[in-house]
């Protein structure tokens, strides 16, 4: 299987173009200019693809609140009867 797909001829003639139209002292400004665009574009790339993410994936918009835990009393005693009448 060829690396290039066939098209090794074309490759060569075109950076020989290269070559000739900026010479050998500006390819490696012109390479390196390449590789910070090619990574600014990836970086702005998974920027987004977070920030999709975070949009997307369900969140509530309110947390509910947790019940505050009481100290637990006695019970308060039963009424007596009131009243003479109790016997």
């Amino acid at each position: 299987m060829d690396f290039f797909g066939g098209h090794l001829p074309e490759l060569i003639i075109v950076l020989v173009v290269i070559l000739i139209i900026w010479g050998p002292g500006k390819l490696p400004d012109i390479g390196s200019a390449m590789g910070r665009g090619i990574r600014e574009f990836r970086k702005a790339s998974s920027e987004t693809r977070d920030a999709m993410r975070a949009a997307t994936t369900e969140t509530p918009a309110t947390p509910t609140p947790q019940p505050v835990p009481t100290a637990e009393a006695e019970p308060a005693p039963a009424p007596g009867p009131s009243g003479p009448s109790a016997a």
